[in-house]
């Protein structure tokens, strides 16, 4: 009996070293992928800023070109379509900002409680 109990501590113990090893691992691949996305959303953050500027620059050629004679009248059409393309891109890269910032805050929060079954795991 007392074997079948030493038996079964020591296999929870590696059990639990293993339980150890993926933990660390999670956190480690959670760190990286958290580095990513605020790397990612740092980039779509100027991209938006950038789609911004564009649609300024867009919006005063088209004022001007208004003001040309009807040749010009197609150029000012082409802008046009190209402004909604850069209104609609840029809708689109806010929307995938606010997802990345959300995964962000997921991640940490997930990096949160990985962190609190570390701390238990070397308390106990």
């Amino acid at each position: 009996m007392a074997g079948e109990v030493r038996n079964l501590a020591q296999r929870s113990a590696k059990a639990s070293v293993e339980i150890k090893e993926l933990i660390n691992k999670s956190v480690s691949k959670i760190k990286d992928g958290t580095h990513l996305v605020r790397e990612s959303g740092d980039n779509l953050l100027e991209i938006v800023e950038a789609i911004k500027e564009v649609s300024t620059l867009i919006s005063t050629i088209n004022g001007a070109t208004k003001e040309q004679t009807q040749g010009i009248a197609e150029i000012n059409k082409a802008i046009s379509e190209m402004d909604d393309m850069t209104q609609q891109n840029s809708g689109l890269a806010e929307e995938t900002t606010a997802s990345s910032e959300n995964l962000a805050s997921e991640s940490e929060n997930l990096l949160e409680l990985v962190e609190f079954f570390t701390t238990k795991a070397k308390a106990g």
